[in-house]
């Protein structure tokens, strides 16, 4: 039963978007502020925003809203 519920898992998995690597949520979040043209914390709700309508279902938002705040921080 239990191999048959990993195989279930693995074909789930086929059909679910690719989560973004390190690399990619950086380059990413870049571009948003760049686009917003972000420049403090205040911002920080458009570019969550912008990630959430391009991005969802493939960025950890836990994640992605502490790059963003290290980038903003002054």
């Amino acid at each position: 039963m239990a191999e048959r519920e990993r195989d279930e898992i693995e074909i789930i998995r086929a059909y679910l978007p690719q989560p973004l690597s390190a690399t990619e949520l950086d380059t990413i979040v870049q571009t948003i502020i760049v686009e917003l043209d972000a420049r403090s914390m205040r911002d920080m709700g458009k570019i969550m925003a912008a990630l959430k309508q391009k991005y969802a279902g493939r960025i950890d938002f836990g994640e992605a809203s502490a790059r963003v705040k290290a980038k903003l921080a002054p």
